[in-house]
């Protein structure tokens, strides 16, 4: 008996061991696993590409050496290291260039140190050369001088507000230390302690993102196209943490409205993933009814977008069921919010976007069409949760909506909510957009815009303003799409990646709006990865039909291209798509689908 007890306890022992370590949980804590939350993220360190500026060579030795990848571990020995020198008037600063935008912090390891004791470095985090240079809150903007100095000139609004981009540190020797959680391209060091002598053995990016395959693919003739594709993509990817952010510097919180061109384009690069789902749910927990979602009504009607587009591309039914409450809650809301003649009174705040605020009639009339939209769609919805009678409540809400057509007031934005919502005709909506061609196109309403285009079959002008307004971006060295771009802003700025020559106006420090005036502005903000989305459901032509793509159709629309390929994620595996211009005008084309998705043409 106690041998069948001991070897009961041994079983059970070993049974945890074996669970723990599963999850990776030292069997020290066992009993402890639910103070343990898993990190989801991955963690990888990127080398500096280019060390882009030194302040003074005596000061900052074989700061090439940064360059080359490491070891990760300090050492007793200061030979082949870069060495920091803050000594006979001497003061280190540096800036390094990782080459891309990425999300996360620094691994800085340190060996010996003269005299032996603990440094102090300044370190700014940059999205812009200049961000790096700038002083919170006070005055700097960065320029050229020819003489490798940085003069301080203008106002700016560098902020520490939602990531710690600018800091002092005590550094270690012989050791390492880890440093910051924000989003950057740039980092500038300074040496702020007097009378040593620093061998710095490397500095690398630590990068923090979804380790997630890039499923879906676009190509073609155009390479502005293929890059501006790909660039969307990645914002994307970068705000894909633990839940969905819009930047990786700034706004860093799960905002619904924002939300939207996100899942679309993570439907069409990265298909089915985790985060569409926990940010959701998170989401109505954390602003359960009668609130709106981020405390604005406007957010609210993206949920109910979202829900139904999401459920279309991957046929989760269980994910709207448990949803199906909220979802019908929020209909009931809506409901009792207009009236018979067609008022609304939502409150929660008429938000569109930024750049549409000023126009306030114009404003007016899309958050309509948005409602509008949002009701078409929550009837689909509850029809597919079997609920007849919410789906009639919800089409006779946007019905009497349509009592009252308001004018879009010459805002772009509304036309293409108008077109979409099916209360304005698409040519008319069209034929507004167009006019002025990039004029007025913002990063997050821009996707919308391009969809009201689409409708109205105007693709060659549509992949002609996303070349001239998302790819004016990449001409200034983006790597990752902004908050907010104006195509007035480009007339004699200097590029991100350089210091700002003189004479000319700072792409980042002297422009931006709103909540994003200067060096505040985020420079990747996943709301305007639009065109990603839009070139692969529209360009390569694929669109869901039946829930979880069951049933797809392909009608591709190249515009002035020659060919386009690419590939489209589906719950039954990936599509290709190749379409190729022939010499007559038609298009012949190519598909290859996996067994369970029917294609029409």
């Amino acid at each position: 008996m106690l041998r069948k007890t001991l070897s009961c306890c041994l079983l059970a022992l070993l049974a945890g061991m074996s669970a723990m370590a599963q999850n990776n949980i030292p069997p020290v804590f066992a009993g402890d696993e639910a103070n343990f939350r898993k990190d989801i993220m991955t963690r990888t360190y990127l080398t500096p590409k280019q060390v882009y500026w030194v302040n003074d060579k005596d000061a900052v030795v074989d700061s090439q050496l940064l360059l080359k990848p490491n070891t990760g571990q300090a050492d007793i020995f200061g030979s082949g290291m870069c060495r920091l020198i803050s000594q006979n008037g001497k003061k280190a600063s540096f800036i390094l260039d990782f080459g891309k935008e990425i999300h996360g912090g620094l691994k800085i390891v340190i060996s010996s140190v003269a005299p032996a004791k603990t440094p102090q470095f300044r370190i700014r985090f940059g999205e812009s050369i200049s961000e790096t240079c700038s002083e919170l809150n006070t005055t700097t903007s960065l320029v050229e001088t020819g003489s490798n100095e940085v003069m301080d000139l203008k106002n700016n609004t560098a902020t520490n507000d939602h990531a710690i981009r600018d800091m002092v540190i005590t550094m270690p020797y012989y050791g390492q230390q880890e440093i910051g959680s924000t989003g950057f391209r740039f980092v500038r060091i300074d040496l702020l302690t007097e009378g040593m002598l620093i061998n710095l053995k490397e500095v690398t990016a630590v990068m923090r993102y979804r380790d997630i395959p890039y499923v879906g693919s676009f190509n073609c003739s155009d390479q502005r196209l293929n890059d501006i594709w790909m660039t969307g993509a990645y914002t994307v990817h970068l705000n894909m943490q633990e839940y969905i952010w819009d930047g990786i510097k700034r706004d860093r919180l799960i905002w619904l409205g924002d939300m939207h061109p996100e899942t679309s384009t993570i439907s069409v690069v990265f298909g089915e993933d985790e985060s569409v789902y926990s940010s959701l749910d998170l989401a109505t927990k954390q602003y359960p009814l009668p609130n709106w979602f981020n405390g604005m009504s406007a957010y609210s009607m993206w949920y109910l977008i979202m829900q139904y587009d999401w459920y279309m591309h991957f046929g989760n039914k269980a994910f709207l069921q448990k949803h199906g409450d909220y979802i019908k809650g929020l209909v009931d809301q809506i409901d009792g919010k207009v009236d018979a003649e067609g008022n609304d009174n939502l409150g929660g705040g008429r938000f569109l976007d930024w750049p549409s605020s000023p126009n306030e009639a114009g404003v007016h009339s899309g958050y309509r069409a948005l409602i509008v939209w949002a009701m078409n769609d929550a009837a689909k919805l509850c029809r597919i949760l079997g609920d007849e009678p919410q789906a009639k409540k919800a089409e006779a809400v946007a019905a009497r909506l349509n009592k009252k057509i308001m004018p879009s007031n010459s805002l772009k934005q509304a036309e293409g909510l108008m077109a979409i919502a099916g209360i304005k005709d698409a040519a008319e909506a069209g034929k507004a957009i167009l006019d002025g061609g990039a004029k007025g196109f913002s990063t997050f309403y821009g996707y919308y815009m391009l969809q009201a285009l689409a409708m109205d079959g105007k693709y060659a002008e549509a992949l002609d303003i996303i070349s001239k307004f998302w790819g004016g971006m990449l001409d200034l060295g983006a790597t990752t799409f902004w908050e907010d771009f104006n195509l007035d802003w480009v007339d004699n700025v200097g590029r991100i990646d350089q210091f700002v020559p003189a004479g000319k106006k700072d792409i980042h420090g002297d422009f931006g709006a709103y909540c994003y005036p200067g060096f505040r502005h985020s420079f990747c903000h996943g709301w305007a990865s639009g065109p990603t989305a839009w070139m692969s459901q529209h360009v390569l032509g694929i669109e869901p039909v039946e829930p979880g793509c069951a049933k797809i159709s392909v009608k591709p629309n190249l515009g002035n291209l020659e060919w386009a390929e690419g590939t489209y994620p589906t719950p039954k595996g990936v599509v290709y798509v190749k379409h190729v211009k022939q010499a007559d005008g038609s298009v012949k084309t190519t598909i290859k689908a996996p067994k369970g998705v029917k294609v029409v043409k």
